[in-house]
Parts: structure tokens; sequence; C-alpha cells
């Protein structure tokens, strides 16, 4: 079995501490306590709109943690620019709607290849690793294989929501995009709305 490694989110540290105001809780203090628990990396989610995590942010926790860094961002110029800048380990290309609570569903690669090709590529440049977030649905792993992505991350939203039936059913859609994306040799991830329960079954995948 390939080694299964847990990344953690932290953005909604940042989201507490900018409701309250000043600098409690840090989500520096945050990254480190992940660090010590044994995880194996640190996701943040840099909005445009830098409703949580912000940029002084991001460049603090990859100074300060020992952990590699997987860096969300919406798919455009300026916020490619940007993580260009701070460097992390991976960034993760995300769909990103200003109206919404946190991401509602995977990123459209398909169809979308000729805008987000040059994205991959600047990255690549850099030697930051690429994923991108997206359905597990065969014509989305397709899209991003064609494009140079290193890392397809599975949106399990669907799969945290559901209930009963539905949760297998959604459960399988995931292992079947897992086995897909394995033929094809790209890396797989999941992630979004998982916790100490839900996440069991995904680890077994």
């Amino acid at each position: 079995m390939k080694e299964i490694r847990l990344g953690v989110n932290i953005d909604h540290v940042a989201t507490l501490r900018n409701a309250r105001g000043g600098i409690h809780p840090d989500p520096i203090r945050a990254a480190k306590i992940v660090e010590v628990a044994g995880a194996d990396g640190i996701t943040v989610h840099l909005r445009e709109d830098r409703r949580h995590i912000r940029d002084e942010d991001v460049k603090n926790i990859i100074k300060e943690t020992i952990l590699p860094v997987n860096l969300e961002l919406a798919g455009n110029q300026q916020m490619i620019e940007i993580a260009c800048a701070l460097e992390p380990n991976a960034v993760c290309i995300v769909p990103e709607n200003r109206q919404e609570v946190t991401t509602e569903g995977g990123l459209s690669v398909s169809g979308h290849e000729t805008r987000l090709a040059p994205f991959i590529e600047k990255l690549k440049r850099k030697k930051i690793k690429v994923s991108l977030f997206v359905d597990p649905k065969v014509q989305e792993i397709e899209a991003a294989v064609n494009i140079g992505a290193d890392i397809v991350e599975f949106h399990t939203g669907r799969y945290c929501d559901a209930e009963n039936y539905n949760k297998e059913k959604e459960l399988n859609f995931l292992i079947q995009a897992a086995n897909v994306a394995n033929n094809y040799g790209i890396e797989v991830h999941a992630g979004h709305g998982l916790n100490f329960n839900n996440v069991v079954q995904i680890s077994k995948i």
C-alpha cells in the first residue's frame, strides 16, 4: 500500500482571529500544533477577499513550519503570481465564489484547459507541485492529466453530507475515480468536510 498522508486545514483559526480582531488565535501556533501532533502537511486557502488566511500568514507559516504547505487559491493571474512569490510546496487551484461560505464544488477543468494550462506551467517552473480540486469524474481527471497537473484532489463534500445509501454511493464514486487517477499515474488527494469519523472510509481507498 502506498503511504497515506494527512494534511490539516487551519484556515478557520484565522477566521476566528479576524472576527475577534487582534492576533489571537494565531494560525502560526495552529500550524505548530499540527506539526507536533504528527500530521504530514498544512493546507491554507488564500481567498481573493482574504476573509481568513492572509498573505503574511502564508509567508510566516511557510517560514515557521517544517511541514510542506499546500496553498489553495483561485485560478487567475493575480493569485498565481502571489503563489509564485510565496513558493509553497504545493498549490491547489480551486473554484472560488465570493458569495460562498466555503468551497461548493470541484473546479471545471474539462473545457477550460487552455486557460488553466499556463498557470500550471508557471507554477511548475517555480518547482511548485500543482493540484487541481475536482469532482470525482473521469473527464475531469483526464483533463487534469492532459494539462500536466501533478495531483488531483477530489471534492469529498457530497460524500460527507450524504446519509445511508447515498453515502455509500458517493464513496463508490470516489473509489472509482481514485482507481482511474491511479491508472493514469497521477497522485490522488481527497478533501472537504472530512472529520475524525468520516475520514476513516476515505483513508481506506
